[in-house]
């Protein structure tokens, strides 16, 4: 993979066309997916059949309900910095699923004193040898502090496990302590939120395309990217055990459908300001949380998802079952 981003930036040379000739040639993609991905290469329209909109949202509703929102936010940041809160908001999901951007709009006039982003870098030697959590740790809120992490502890359930940088023992003791762990962060009053960003195979194909082929994205693109490709069934069933032990009472996953980038940006932001007390809420501008676009994990998922989803749901029942995915840890 390592040798194949020039080649397809020497496609992209030639037109965009070429770029999604090369992925169908190469079979870098299903050739049904590719098809469905070029269909509208101007981004206009949602290439999803299953996703609940036909269309995206318009440039003006959007900025018109994001300027209100982000308002909100300042206020929840002054009332979190003036009581001493503490808050965690947890971004995690698909490559290309618009993490990093939802994140920028959050803390686009946030204070930055009082809100920083953490998006760590592969752990380092040192780091590779310490407890699983520890590089965590330092980067948790003070007093008076929102935290995003851009990813988090949660690679060792996604990356980690299905390009098998961690051993199936490695993986067994994270889902077994993950729950403590943030539980533990619960009960030292910290708030924590966790995003689970969902797009589908077709969309995140042609995000692809489109950060090779503009100079000012092709940094956001790398062989791990291209390599998910190829490996979505086995990045489904890693979500779907993640989900299986770590979506709780205590600290539930919310899933959120990001094919139109701009309507998952604004219900995250609306979600976060119900959920979250502060000083002179105006209710009436935030508004409720579409249901179609973000919701618990069992109701909102991606229909190729579900065939995992009811192999974790069998595991549940019967133990016996669940060792046939993990053999040599029950």
């Amino acid at each position: 993979m390592e040798d194949l981003i020039p080649k397809l930036r020497k496609q992209a040379e030639k037109g965009i066309d070429h770029v999604y000739d090369y992925f169908e040639k190469k079979e870098l993609a299903p050739s049904e997916i590719v098809q469905a991905a070029c269909v509208d290469k101007r981004k206009k329209h949602i290439v999803s059949e299953d996703y609940p909109y036909d269309h995206k949202l318009s440039r003006v509703q959007y900025e018109t309900d994001k300027k209100k929102l982000q308002i909100e936010l300042v206020k929840l940041q002054n009332s979190i910095k003036r009581d001493g809160r503490k808050l965690i908001l947890l971004f995690e999901g698909r490559d290309a699923a618009r993490k990093g951007g939802s994140i920028k709009r959050f803390t686009e006039h946030l204070n930055p004193r009082g809100a920083r982003v953490v998006a760590l870098e592969k752990p380092t030697e040192a780091e590779s040898g310490q407890w699983y959590f520890q590089r965590y740790v330092s980067h948790l809120p003070t007093s008076g502090e929102i935290v995003f992490f851009d990813r988090s502890w949660y690679n060792r359930a996604g990356v980690e496990k299905v390009m098998e940088f961690c051993t199936e023992k490695q993986y067994m003791e994270f889902v077994s302590q993950a729950p403590a762990f943030e539980g533990m962060l619960l009960r030292s009053d910290i708030v924590l939120i966790k995003f689970w960003f969902s797009v589908s195979r077709t969309e995140q194909l042609r995000r692809f395309v489109q950060r090779i082929v503009d100079p000012l994205k092709q940094w956001k693109i790398s062989p791990m990217d291209l390599a998910s490709l190829s490996r979505w069934d086995d990045y489904t069933e890693a979500k779907e055990s993640m989900f299986f032990f770590t979506d709780g009472p205590e600290c539930p996953w919310r899933v959120v459908r990001s094919d139109c980038k701009k309507r998952a940006r604004l219900n995250v932001m609306r979600y976060v300001l119900n959920n979250i007390p502060y000083e002179d809420k105006d209710e009436s501008v935030i508004g409720s949380v579409d249901s179609k676009i973000l919701g618990p994990a069992e109701k909102i998922y991606e229909p190729d998802e579900l065939l995992h989803r009811e192999l974790f749901k069998d595991a549940a029942k019967d133990l016996k079952t669940l060792s046939k995915f993990f053999p040599d840890s029950i």
